[in-house]
């Protein structure tokens, strides 16, 4: 989704930092090729020497060692031809440019080679301290809970994040088994603040109020109280932040009851079927209050001994692949549900479902959370463990 601690990036942005960014890779040939240009033309008198000591210092800025050495060596190359070509070999000029070139190649690759050894371990610092926040505020769900067994999956669009702006949790208390999906509209700290004050509202609020309603505006409330932190959102942001939330429960009987604020409605598989549990009043995500007519209700939706439910965020089903179609949720998830036995095993196919649609390609960030109905005599759905 878009941002609650940001505006949506402008269109082209990452097309032109892209763009820069091959500039600075074809640069060093380019010049290069510059210089084969001058030096099999009239106008080999003019002295492109230090064009051709420039080529490694400036492939040491964007293409890492390995490219620095191929640079150097293209260079090279050129000094040896334009040398015999002009027949300038035995003169001090030559031997003066081989030296200031070797010397150039010798400290760029140098320099390279540490920047991207401190790179990495910065990253690789980056990542343990994400990995952290994500246990602490994603935390791993509990393969069994009561009537129902359980799994979920987090999956980073960025390549190496850890943790974004999705979020979902799945609770045992004595009104039944509770669940939580949401997204907050952006990334970031901020979005990731946002979605830790819905979480830590939701934990709280789920054993104590027996309406679930009340849980989603525990949840609002929570995160009114975060944006209204002086300084911990812009202007711009709270104006258009939002947060898609749904909340679940699973009681005793066979039926799930469901609240939507704004966000995709689940699907339930049922006799290998998938159908989604549209709501029938839509109500606008959290942080959009000001929309709402009327009351929030809960819904209840048929949900017995075999059934799956499957709640998800919209980078699952807005994913596309290289000719701009969405993924088939539904056909997925039914294709997937005749052969998975376990909630894991579910979601780790649908997951390979979705990177063979994306060519492992994915534009947003995506979480599911899954539920397999299994009521069993003297374990109900509301039965809290020791």
């Amino acid at each position: 989704m878009g941002s609650l601690i940001r505006s949506p990036p402008r269109r082209g942005t990452g097309t032109l930092g892209r763009g820069l960014f091959l500039l600075g890779q074809c640069l060093p040939f380019a010049l290069a090729l510059i210089v084969v240009g001058i030096e099999f033309s009239p106008a080999h008198f003019l002295y492109t020497g230090p064009l051709l000591t420039a080529t490694p210092a400036l492939a040491a800025v964007t293409m890492g060692p390995k490219g620095t050495v191929a640079a150097a060596a293209v260079a090279a190359l050129v000094s040896v031809c334009t040398a015999t070509y002009n027949q300038a070999w035995g003169t001090q000029q030559v031997y003066t440019n081989f030296l200031a070139l070797f010397l150039v190649s010798v400290a760029s690759v140098t320099t390279s080679s540490a920047v991207r050894t401190r790179r990495q371990n910065e990253l690789d610092q980056v990542r343990r301290i994400a990995t952290a926040a994500q246990e602490v505020i994603l935390r791993p769900v509990p393969d069994r809970l009561g009537a129902v067994r359980a799994a979920s999956l987090y999956l980073a669009a960025e390549k190496g994040a850890q943790i974004g702006g999705d979020l979902y949790e799945a609770v045992q208390t004595r009104y039944g088994i509770r669940l939580l999906v949401g997204d907050v509209r952006g990334k970031g700290l901020p979005a990731v603040r946002a979605a830790a004050a819905v979480l830590g509202a939701f934990r709280e609020a789920v054993h104590y109020e027996d309406d679930l309603a009340e849980v989603m505006d525990h949840c609002m409330a929570s995160l009114r109280r975060e944006c209204a932190v002086p300084g911990a959102f812009s202007e711009e942001a709270l104006a258009e932040g939002f947060v898609t939330a749904l909340v679940a429960q699973v009681p005793d009987g066979p039926v799930v009851e469901v609240v939507n604020r704004g966000h995709p409605p689940p699907l339930l598989l049922h006799e290998g079927k998938a159908r989604a549990l549209v709501p029938a009043s839509p109500q606008p995500p959290l942080g959009l209050e000001d929309l709402i007519i009327g009351v929030s209700e809960v819904e209840t939706f048929p949900f017995g001994p075999g059934d799956r439910l499957l709640l998800h965020t919209d980078g699952v089903f807005e994913a596309r692949d290289r000719d701009d179609g969405f993924f088939p949720l539904a056909e997925a998830a039914e294709a997937v549900h005749r052969c998975a036995r376990t909630p894991q095993e579910f979601l780790d196919r649908l997951h390979e479902a979705l990177l063979r649609h994306t060519e492992g390609r994915l534009a947003d960030d995506a979480a599911m959370l899954l539920v397999d109905r299994c009521e069993e005599a003297g374990h109900p759905a509301g039965a809290v463990a020791d």
